[in-house]
């Protein structure tokens, strides 16, 4: 009977170790067609990429506040923006007012030289004020608890060696083509990719159609994820095959408002990406009709109303999570990759 009693407690013990995991917690929070993605360690450590939009009487802050309270944080550890326009930059002067900051996290200087442009850059330097700021480069790591983050494209370079597990030849580099250089902050998109054991997310921010390229073609240095932020809110000036289809997302989420993002091209790409098994949406896009948006379940906000809902991914180290829509409660896990 003691062996049997032996087994029956390393079962036991076994059974309570996985259940005493701590997961990884993502909040894909409304902004309505911008960008604000707050990620949770296990350790308690939390990054924020972006901020969504300013003004709107605090509408962003509060909501990016409102997703800490569900996380149970008390501060943002790393705010990293990924690129200097007003959907993903605008919000840091409210945010900074209702809630402390750690880091900030960057590109280095905004490169656009309008009027609009050098006034967004500059509240964004006085709302930063004396806090730590970072200055990241391809291949530099984000220093979270809990989670490997690597810096993957940043001012117009990109990662020069392939991540661990990626390098092999992109066969969605056939009959690649490349359209017209864009000289605006997108190209210039801090992207990173985050490891947790064995579960990978890819969030490139705005970056564009032809740096996309530069990092997958002809050798995939991003290797394949799980989680697929679908870039640029899912417009079509970003969202390559070559990009989607070389990553094999098993799932992709798309930062889309109703007017904005969720062009039917760049919605077909993600689509037929090999091994997609679903694309969650922030919002039903307009432009895409019946035809070119998921089905209601996978929508955070289906109004045209200012409904706000957020979507939320638990994931954990085996690979394994689960994403939440608490606008209609539905809960859909995806098992570990084999």
């Amino acid at each position: 009977m003691r062996p049997l009693a032996a087994i029956f407690c390393i079962v036991l013990l076994a059974a309570s170790l996985k259940a005493a995991e701590k997961p990884l917690q993502i909040f894909f929070v409304d902004v309505e067609g911008g960008q604000a993605t707050l990620f949770v360690s296990p350790s308690g450590q939390s990054l924020l990429v972006d901020t969504g939009w300013g003004y709107n009487a605090f509408r962003d802050a509060n909501r990016i506040v409102a997703a800490a309270k569900l996380a149970k944080i008390k501060k943002i550890d790393y705010v990293l923006i990924t690129h200097f326009h007003t959907d993903h930059v605008g919000g840091v002067p409210q945010l900074v007012q209702k809630m402390p900051v750690g880091t900030f996290i960057d590109h280095g200087d905004n490169r656009e030289t309008s009027k609009a442009s050098q006034t967004l850059y500059s509240e964004y330097k006085t709302a930063m004020g004396g806090t730590n700021h970072i200055t990241a480069k391809p291949g530099d790591k984000i220093p979270l608890k809990g989670l490997d983050v690597t810096a993957v494209s940043a001012d117009g370079a990109v990662l020069a060696q392939p991540l661990s597990g990626a390098g092999g030849a992109n066969t969605a580099c056939s009959g690649v083509e490349q359209k017209a250089t864009d000289p605006s902050e997108n190209a210039r998109s801090l992207g990173i990719v985050l490891d947790f054991g064995k579960l990978r997310i890819v969030d490139l921010g705005d970056l564009t159609w032809n740096k996309e390229l530069e990092l997958m073609c002809p050798d995939n240095r991003l290797g394949r994820a799980d989680i697929f932020i679908v870039s640029h809110h899912g417009i079509d000036q970003s969202n390559s095959p070559e990009l989607v289809h070389g990553l094999r997302p098993r799932v992709a989420i798309m930062d889309n408002g109703s007017k904005k993002g969720g062009a039917p091209s760049a919605w077909d790409i993600i689509k037929s990406s090999p091994g997609l098994q679903d694309l969650w949406q922030l919002h039903f896009a307009n432009a895409g009709g019946a035809e070119h948006n998921s089905s209601d379940p996978f929508i955070a906000n289906v109004e045209e109303a200012d409904t706000g809902f957020y979507l939320k991914v638990t994931a954990h180290e085996d690979g394994s999570f689960e994403v939440f829509n608490p606008r209609n409660k539905f809960s859909k896990g995806y098992p570990a990759a084999r």
